[in-house]
């Protein structure tokens, strides 16, 4: 399963529409969860609107939160879509099975069965997030919430049974500013994540679907040095968000 878990404070300004850029994230098998960062004021209505449908388009979660809630609200998000991609892929397989009948209409023995194996699922499915962080100007008080956000959420996935990685991005990155720069590939573990903060140069633009495309061709790129092989850990791979 594939996340990408974007951390901002803003409208987008530059470049793509990051509602088309979630879009095509969704389509390649990879959610959007948003989190708009309040702080000392509020998002404003453009900016609460263009999170939620981010997130709308990128089949995930939105939520506006206070710095002090940042740890738990991307704790909550993680775990929350894992168990939606599970219970999504696992009701179109019931469906294929039952036609038009639901799981509610399995005897409850069957019912209850079915559910542990999707807590199962949630517990043991290979996970990879990747942490998408607006380095815009007006981010650079809320880093620090930011950073033991990362730490939580990394303790979090090292609790799950399955494999779980983490990566972070920042934006606006790259030589031209106008996409998302790589700090930290895949991990699991926390050692590098003190250092991550120490090196962000904070700019004033904020392309995030550019930032979003650029994170959807890493994934890309990795999937191809995986050799192809289907991460979905036994859940059909068209299903799997």
């Amino acid at each position: 399963m594939k996340q990408i878990l974007l951390i901002t404070d803003g409208c987008s300004n530059v470049g793509m529409n990051p509602v088309t850029a979630a879009a095509h994230a969704y389509a390649e098998g990879i959610t959007v969860n948003v989190v708009g960062v309040l702080d000392q004021g509020d998002l404003g209505e453009a900016g609460a609107t263009e999170i939620h449908e981010i997130a709308k388009a990128g089949g995930g979660l939105s939520r506006l939160v206070h710095t002090k809630e940042l740890a738990r609200t991307v704790q909550m998000m993680t775990r929350k879509t894992v168990m939606h991609t599970i219970q999504h892929a696992v009701h179109k397989e019931l469906k294929q099975v039952l036609g038009n009948s639901s799981l509610e209409s399995l005897p409850p023995e069957k019912r209850g069965e079915v559910v542990r194996v999707m807590d199962e699922l949630g517990e043991t499915s290979e996970l990879r997030v990747a942490l998408l962080i607006d380095a815009s100007a007006s981010m650079k008080p809320k880093l620090q919430a930011v950073e033991e956000a990362i730490k939580d959420l990394m303790l979090s996935l090292q609790s799950r049974q399955g494999e779980s990685e983490l990566s972070v991005f920042h934006f606006p990155g790259g030589k031209h500013g106008e996409g998302a720069a790589l700090d930290m590939s895949w991990t699991r573990t926390m050692k590098d994540i003190p250092a991550l903060f120490a090196r962000l140069h904070m700019q004033g633009t904020t392309p995030t679907g550019p930032a979003i495309m650029e994170v959807i061709d890493f994934y890309r790129k990795d999937d191809y040095g995986r050799g192809h092989r289907d991460d979905t850990d036994g859940l059909r791979s068209d299903y799997v968000v």
